[in-house]
């Protein structure tokens, strides 16, 4: 069977959508409507559930989905153990994180020990880096949560506590502990729905039988600094940054309330084949971020 219609059809099946999936593929849409007809043809069985150029994944093509998934994952990791036996000086290794921030200081000293590797960030929540590692786009993740699955493999981090960032303009910035009772009613700066910050946050509150009140959202946790040091509301960083001062004037307080922490896993996919680059950049990332004994 010729792989370019299982690619096809791969990318319709993710987007459920011909228009889009031909946008992504850079072809012309009746072209890909005929491959994927074709491909049916061939099976001799519907894929989707037609409803104009909006198409639904069927029994018959989930299993089929799943199949091609695995196929084509093999024979991308095929062709990266071949390039690495090769001895090929080029290679790259991506890289998915729910903030980059931490990133940085790591890619830079990797970069300068490594100059013909290339190194692809990608920021995303972690339903999104599960898909992204399940699907062979990404090569390790770096998450404050558990990714849902099976067949992954991780390393995971001590405990880190998580402080309270407050303006030095507050009323609790002269204290070096709060409670939770202290932040009834205070408005809070976080990030959406699936970041740890925000499991976090919900978690402490309910424990506490309070409702949080969220000031704003930012995709970027580093954004919640800003938002905090003016004055526009509250909000949970880990201690990693109080070791790193650069940015804007924040107060970290202790938070009196049992779970403010948090773990941080670097996870990657345990039977598929690892590149020579990712599994070099796993041990920097691995040795820059643990603490040494």
């Amino acid at each position: 069977m010729d792989l370019l219609p299982l690619r096809y059809f791969q990318a319709v099946a993710r987007h459920e959508h011909i228009s889009r999936a031909a946008e992504e593929l850079r072809v012309a849409q009746p072209s890909l409507s005929r491959t994927i007809a074709r491909l049916e043809a061939d099976l001799g069985v519907p894929l989707f559930d037609r409803q104009g150029r909006r198409v639904r994944l069927n029994r018959f093509g989930a299993a089929f989905l799943r199949r091609v998934d695995r196929a084509l994952g093999e024979l991308e990791d095929g062709r990266r153990e071949l390039a690495d036996a090769a001895g090929l000086t080029r290679g790259s290794v991506t890289v998915a994180s729910e903030t980059l921030i931490m990133l940085v200081e790591p890619v830079k000293s990797f970069i300068a020990a490594h100059p013909g590797v290339g190194v692809r960030l990608l920021q995303s929540d972690t339903d999104t880096m599960a898909l992204r590692l399940r699907e062979g786009e990404v090569d390790l993740c770096l998450t404050s949560q558990p990714l849902e699955g099976s067949g992954f493999g991780e390393r995971v981090f001590p405990a880190e506590q998580v402080m309270l960032a407050v303006s030095p303009a507050h009323r609790l910035a002269g204290r070096s502990h709060a409670t939770m009772a202290d932040l009834r009613g205070e408005r809070i700066a976080t990030t959406p729905p699936g970041h740890w910050q925000r499991a976090m946050i919900e978690r402490l509150f309910a424990a506490a039988g309070m409702e949080p009140v969220y000031a704003c959202e930012a995709n970027e946790a580093y954004a919640v600094v800003e938002l905090v040091s003016a004055g526009l509301a509250i909000g949970f960083v880990p201690a990693w940054s109080a070791a790193n001062p650069a940015g804007p004037p924040i107060v970290l307080l202790r938070l009196d309330a049992p779970g403010c922490e948090r773990v941080q896993r670097l996870i990657w996919r345990e039977r598929a084949y690892l590149s020579a680059a990712a599994r070099l950049f796993r041990e920097h990332l691995l040795a820059a971020l643990l603490p040494e004994d």
